[in-house]
């Protein structure tokens, strides 16, 4: 009876000329959807309903990362304003975005994110340089990664 292995080749690690990306920044989204504080709930809603997006970053008028909003921010909106028996049509995010907010560092190796991402069991992380968001990195990106590089460089 023959044995086979099932272990493919293997690539050498630690070329001089490997340039595979392992950056956060090789993966983050740089076009992204972003919020105001001043936007309604409502408006948030439709906005993440139509993009099919599960939240976003919120900045200021420089773009300085203020917080995040996400589904569940304005979930709790719902489920408060329904207790409360009060509308929620000039409610702003202001109050109900996250503003305590974990980013990455662009220059974070990808699978360093993806442990990141596992042990906060958080969605997305953005990305700030010198103050001023300049994307994000949602677990999506990070499968997109590990499909381009297929195990290559594990």
């Amino acid at each position: 009876m023959a044995i086979k292995s099932f272990q493919g080749a293997r690539r050498q690690q630690g070329n001089a000329g490997d340039d595979t990306p392992l950056k956060v920044s090789d993966y983050m989204t740089r076009d992204l959807i972003i919020f105001t504080k001043e936007q309604t709930i409502e408006t948030v809603m439709q906005t993440l309903i139509n993009n099919n997006i599960s939240g976003g970053p919120v900045v200021n008028d420089k773009d300085d990362l203020i917080g995040v909003i996400s589904e569940t921010d304005c979930i709790k909106q719902i489920s408060e304003s329904r207790y409360y028996n009060m509308p929620m049509q000039d409610k702003t995010i202001e109050n109900y975005m996250t503003t305590d907010v974990d980013t990455i560092d662009g220059n974070m190796n990808i699978f360093d994110a993806a442990t990141k991402f596992f042990e906060s069991k958080r969605r997305r992380f953005p990305i700030v340089e010198e103050g001023k968001l300049v994307g994000q990195i949602s677990q999506k990106d990070v499968l997109k990664a590990a499909m381009k590089l297929k195990g290559q460089t594990w």
